[in-house]
């Protein structure tokens, strides 16, 4: 795909910039907070009058996606201007420096943005508290601290797990019940650490132009090679995670569902350590995507049936 191809600051071009493949790794953990939620309104032991509710789902839902949209948004943003996205870039085209869109439209689409996510967010307060403000604040403002410092710093991983985990599979399980249990700990734990996995492969795909231009991602400072056996135990560990804590509230034969991740998880680190190398790695990062959201759905099942 080339510039000639895309008006600058079309509507295909604002597609192209929210990155739609990204959106299921946006709303996966959002899924699942909802299918505890439910297993935990049909099976537990709650309070008399408690139901699952769907407008507080929904906007659970909205605000994760338009939060990701968001930081794409911020990324294609800062990463442009930091140079970050030149000639030498194995991934995705961005659009901020493909000329798809401009500095300044992105710009004002970031506020657009974050103006909607806080829209959205807002009325999940009559449900969960004013705690909710701190948490979409630190949703924000996270948006940018991970594509302006966090992600140069290593630290990139850790915000995976906490803003693709624990936070929005723990917070959605608060805003529709009232309440957080260990279950719901541990299964945002294994969600965030199976969406690491995508970041992994990603830096991994990097590694050699962050590390020209100083950007210390976790794989930079582990190298190449404990990272694949980083990326193979994450995917199963998380699936060993959700297995034992789904087994241990359910006698469902439907946990056994979560087993056909792991093939699927053995087939993308096998391509990943064949290829080694190149824009070959793209496709890797494709099926890792799909294996993420597929966990997810699995879980899901796990729990509802």
């Amino acid at each position: 795909m080339t510039m000639t191809t895309i008006e600058t600051n079309s509507f295909k071009a604002w597609l192209l910039a929210s990155r739609p493949k990204t959106l299921t790794g946006a709303i996966s953990p959002v899924l699942l907070a909802l299918s505890l939620t439910w297993q935990h309104i049909t099976y537990g032991n709650v309070t008399e009058g408690l139901c699952f509710q769907w407008t507080p789902a929904i906007l659970c839902c909205l605000f994760a996606l338009s939060m990701q949209i968001n930081a794409n948004f911020i990324n294609d943003f800062f990463d442009c201007i930091k140079g970050v996205d030149n000639e030498e870039r194995l991934g995705p085209a961005r659009a901020c420096s493909q000329g798809w869109i401009t500095l300044a439209a992105m710009k004002r689409g970031i506020i657009i943005a974050t103006l909607a996510s806080i829209a959205i967010g807002l009325p999940t307060i009559y449900w969960g508290g004013w705690q909710l403000i701190v948490i979409g604040l630190l949703c924000i403002a996270f948006a940018f601290l991970y594509t302006t410092t966090f992600s140069r710093l290593g630290l990139g991983d850790v915000l995976v797990i906490l803003f693709f985990g624990l936070t929005p599979v723990c917070t959605t399980f608060y805003v529709m019940t009232g309440t957080v249990t260990s279950q719901v700990v541990i299964l945002s734990l294994a969600m965030g650490l199976i969406t690491d996995t995508l970041l992994l492969v990603n830096n991994y795909r990097d590694r050699e132009t962050d590390k020209a231009v100083n950007k210390k991602t976790l794989v930079v400072l582990i190298g190449a090679k404990a990272t694949e056996y980083l990326y193979l135990l994450v995917g199963i560990v998380s699936v060993v995670m959700s297995f034992v804590v789904i087994r241990e509230n359910s006698d469902s034969a439907s946990v056994h569902l979560l087993h056909l991740f792991l093939p699927l998880h053995l087939w993308a680190w096998h391509k990943m350590v064949s290829i080694k190398k190149g824009k070959e790695l793209n496709d890797v990062l494709g099926t890792t995507a799909r294996n993420i959201f597929l966990f997810a759905l699995l879980v899901c099942a796990a729990l509802l049936f």
